[in-house]
Formats: structure tokens, C-alpha cells, sequence
């Protein structure tokens, strides 16, 4: 039996109808994502797997237990999802610990004992040990969805549901909040999230599902959906998003050549003069710093680029990746007056925002411009 079974789920608001009959099954320890544009039904979709919102029509089940029914022991089954929402949702009045081990003390009656030194495991995992006696006001919004995370996780659940869980969130922010969420794919944990990010989707989902008139318009693996979407309106959906992939295996490689096809992807997708120049800059200084100082001279060069163009959000997000020691071009303190680091001086200024991260021999370095 699936862990999650959906049949014919209607939701209607007035006269505006939603959900039109969705038929899902989810096998446990699936991550799928759930794309599509505002307001096609996405996160009314999540609040109903909880019944959040109340169904019109159809059946949810939820490890083998009808949250529908009407005897069910909502409150009980409940307990097996955990939500995380746009919003922190934590209590303001409550210290960080305080806030993971409320739940588990009250509801799974968890001596407080255990409950503190579960939570500390969570927080150490997430990097907010040194934070657990902080309040929740003084912490930053991606911070916060961190603990909101760990709290849900502190009630065990086996299914978890992200509802846009980085669109509150300041563009610096939203990578250490997806860093977690990655680290959660490697449990055994059923997750369905709705996101706008779309690289991230393609990264981690097992499945993803494209929302459109009322319903699940077309679903498939993430090289089905992002490749070769095969209805309409999924591909007028992906081909807002545009991508463009280079990779680099030898210390001397053809800049020029490069530079050039990058000029070519901006010239197909509209992107004006200026926004394929920044594009080129920062590929070139980054590429520089990284061949420079990120690697031995006799090492295997393995650097990957991925530019994403989002038509919708004129947001380009360039992400770097680079196989080999931990190296951070922008983690030096940069001298403006220095000629060798006014490469480093563009590749700070120009884009929006920058993230770093290294994980499992890889540094994944983020420009949003």
C-alpha cells in the first residue's frame, strides 16, 4: 500500500473550483515536487493531505488510515506529517529549545530529557546548536525556517510537507534552507514540496508533478518534465525557465568559445546586452580565481556551470560547481585598492546575492543577477 493515496480530491472556493479530482499515490520515502504557476492549487493541494483545508469530494489516506473518513482520529494521523509553511509559524514567546520539544513533551509524553537531547542532535545537524537559547525574534528568517524544520522533524514524522518553504525568505537565505532539505533526502522520510525553484526541484525530486486547469496536468521523472515535457502548457511553464550547462575538465580551456555561447544563450532568450555581460564577468572571474587558487597544479580540473534564466522573475541564478579541496573565492577580505582582487571586487558587486556551500567534496557557489 502506498503511503499517501489521493482519489478524486475536489476543492472548491465559491464559485472558483481548484482541485478538480486528483488521483495520487505516493510510495514511502518519495521526494516529489509539485511545480506550476500562482494560484493553480499547489499548497491548497498540501493543506488538504492534512485537512487543513476540507475536501469537497474524494478520500485522503495517510499510512494506510483515511483522514476523510468520518471517524477518523484526525488529530492522531496528523502526527505522521510533518508541515513546514512559507512562514516560521514559531512561538515568539519561546526559546529555540523550547520551541522543538513543546510538542513531543505534551503529545508523544517524551520525557524532557530525551526531548532536549533530541533536539540538540537536530540543532548541531542544522548548524544552530550555539542558537538554542536564543529567541526566535533574534534570529534571521532562514534561521527560523531551520528550527521550524527541526520541529516538525522533533514529532517523527514519516511523510513531511514543504508548502514554498524559501518564499519568505531573502535571497541570501534560501540556500541554507534548501541545504537542509537536501540533507533530508538521504533519510527514508516521504516529502512532497512545492517550490518555485526550479533547479533545486530537478536536483532532489525522485518525481515531480506540474499543476495546471484544476489539477495534476503532467507528471514524470525531473529529466522528463524539465527535458522534454511532452503537453502544452507544462512546456509554455519550462520554457519561462531557461538553462544552459558547460563544463570545464582542463586548466586551459577555450574561454573565448565559451564566453561566446553564453552570449548566444542571452541572445535567444532576450536578455539584454548588459544582463549577458554580468553573466560573462562573473564567469570569468570566479572561473579565474577558482583555476588560480582553488586548485594544485597537478590536480584533476572538475568545474561544472549552470546558468538559469527565469523569464517570469528577469532572475538569472548562475551555480558553480567545483570537485576538489573546500575553496571559497569570496570568503577572503577583499582590497578594493588592490588590482589582483578587483576580479573578486565585480564578482561581489555585481550580482544580487551570493551563497557558498562545500558538501561531499564539492563547492557550490550561487550568483543571483
Amino acid at each position: 500500500m502506498s503511503i499517501i493515496e489521493v482519489r478524486g480530491l475536489k476543492k472548491s472556493f465559491g464559485a472558483l473550483n481548484v482541485l478538480n479530482g486528483i488521483d495520487l499515490n505516493v510510495e514511502q520515502g518519495e521526494c516529489i515536487s509539485i511545480i506550476g504557476g500562482s494560484g493553480c492549487g499547489k499548497s491548497v493541494f498540501l493543506r488538504c493531505l492534512e485537512l487543513l483545508e476540507t475536501p469537497d469530494a474524494g478520500t485522503i489516506t495517510i499510512d494506510g488510515r483515511e483522514i476523510t473518513a468520518p471517524n477518523a482520529d484526525v488529530d492522531s494521523i496528523r502526527r505522521s506529517m510533518g508541515m513546514v509553511y512559507q512562514k516560521f509559524h514559531l512561538f515568539q514567546h519561546l526559546n529555540v529549545l523550547e520551541n522543538l520539544i513543546l510538542a513531543p513533551t505534551i503529545l508523544l509524553k517524551t520525557p524532557r530529557a530525551e526531548a532536549i537531547t533530541k533536539a540538540e542532535e537536530f540543532l548541531s545537524q542544522v548548524g544552530l546548536l550555539s542558537k538554542k537559547l536564543s529567541m526566535p525574534k533574534v534570529l534571521s528568517g532562514g534561521q527560523q525556517q531551520r528550527i521550524a524544520i527541526c520541529r516538525s522533524l522533533m514529532m517523527e514524522p514519516k511523510i513531511m510537507l514543504f508548502d514554498e518553504p524559501t518564499s519568505a525568505l531573502d535571497p541570501t537565505m534560501v540556500g541554507e534552507v534548501l541545504a537542509v532539505i537536501r540533507m533530508l533526502t538521504k533519510r527514508s522520510l516521504t516529502m512532497l514540496i512545492v517550490t518555485h525553484e526550479m533547479k533545486f526541484a530537478r536536483e532532489v525530486s525522485n518525481r515531480v508533478l506540474f499543476f495546471a486547469e484544476g489539477g495534476i496536468y503532467e507528471q514524470g521523472t525531473p529529466e522528463k518534465i524539465f527535458d522534454t515535457p511532452s503537453r502544452p502548457l507544462t512546456i509554455s511553464f519550462i520554457n519561462r525557465q531557461k538553462y544552459f550547462h558547460y563544463e570545464i575538465a582542463e586548466r586551459e580551456f577555450d574561454l573565448i568559445a565559451m564566453q561566446n555561447e553564453i552570449a548566444l544563450f542571452g541572445e535567444k532568450y532576450g536578455l539584454s546586452s548588459m544582463e549577458s555581460n554580468q553573466i560573462q564577468v562573473c564567469c570569468e572571474e570566479y572561473l579565474m580565481a577558482v583555476l588560480e587558487r582553488g586548485y594544485a597544479s597537478d590536480d584533476r580540473i572538475e568545474i561544472s556551470i549552470d546558468i538559469m534564466y527565469s523569464e517570469a522573475e528577469r532572475l538569472t541564478e548562475l551555480t558553480f560547481e567545483s570537485r576538489g579541496r573546500e575553496f571559497n573565492p569570496l570568503a577572503k577580505e577583499i582590497d578594493e585598492e588592490n588590482p589582483d582582487d578587483w576580479g573578486l571586487v565585480m564578482l561581489d558587486r555585481i550580482p544580487r546575492s551570493h551563497e557558498y556551500e562545500y558538501v561531499g567534496g564539492v563547492n557550490r557557489m550561487r550568483f543571483k543577477i
